[in-house]
């Protein structure tokens, strides 16, 4: 029998600063790694104000992770140790898997209204994959199809499947789902979730309620985070300024983890070895 998913969690996020001064609003991170598997981290940059976001993301590490960028206003200038380079504009997603090791850095700038929206998901990899060679997938808006459904409902798939239809990023070992859904006002959309995946809707425009006719749902608004039990299908109805949420969900590693700043390994020896490196300047591991 199919299982809605209901209210596990509800986060509003905290205000924190990073890079080299980046203003942002975290909802989950280091506390929370285990309750969100294999997802470690989410941030939400947007603003309206140049000086929240120009000082950018300067050169810096990574190992054990994906880290996954979501632009929806204005730009980010990446650069990265596999000599990769560019843009990233509205619309347009960075799938980073940084592996054995990647050095990078991002800068946002706005659009002409100084307007920079977007967001930062951090994937884990299990320990048969933290050394695995880094890769880079620059994902433009074109290449994002979109589900239109009778009732107005319209669904960006970034990864995963939705309708029928399948998102460009493909072959990651958690076999995450990341969806952009519109629903207009009075409407209502159900996305099957694998059952045994973690899942979770953050709300970036109006509000809504999740998990509606269960008594275990809950209103969501701007800003808000819902996770959600186990179950079958994520459930969310817009209210009346309908309501725009970011669907997200993925496979539980279930692995232990050894978390410091931008590396992710699964034991404190593996950590240490990791920054050991860095310092000694033998991170970035050579291939063929």
């Amino acid at each position: 029998m199919s299982r809605q998913r209901t209210v596990k969690a509800i986060h509003r996020g905290t205000r924190v600063l990073e890079g080299a001064g980046v203003q942002l609003r975290r909802l989950f991170g280091f506390q929370e790694a285990g309750l969100f598997d294999p997802f470690l981290l989410f941030d939400d940059f947007r603003s309206d104000r140049p000086e929240h976001y120009l000082k950018g993301f300067p050169w810096h590490p990574h190992r054990g992770i994906e880290t996954i960028t979501y632009v929806i206003a204005g730009e980010v200038e990446h650069g990265d140790s596999l000599g990769n380079s560019g843009v990233i504009g509205a619309g347009d997603v960075q799938w980073m898997t940084a592996g054995s090791g990647i050095i990078h850095q991002e800068m946002p700038a706005g659009d002409r209204s100084g307007r920079m929206y977007g967001f930062q998901l951090w994937a884990n990899l299990p320990a048969a994959g933290k050394m695995m060679d880094p890769r880079y997938r620059d994902v433009t808006a074109a290449q994002i199809p979109t589900l239109a459904t009778p009732d107005g409902t319209l669904v960006r798939i970034i990864a995963g499947t939705a309708g029928g239809k399948q998102g460009p990023v493909r072959d990651i070992v958690t076999d995450p789902s990341y969806l952009d859904i519109s629903v207009p006002a009075g409407g209502t959309f159900e996305q099957p979730v694998e059952r045994g995946h973690t899942a979770f809707v953050y709300c970036i425009e109006g509000d809504g309620e999740v998990a509606p006719g269960t008594g275990s749902g809950g209103r969501i608004a701007d800003g808000e985070l819902v996770l959600f039990t186990d179950g079958d299908a994520v459930t969310v109805s817009a209210g009346g300024r309908g309501v725009r949420f970011l669907c997200i969900s993925g496979k539980p590693i279930g692995e232990p983890v050894a978390w410091r700043g931008p590396i992710v390994m699964n034991t404190q020896e593996e950590l240490e070895r990791a920054f050991e490196e860095y310092r000694n300047n033998t991170f970035i591991k050579r291939r063929g």
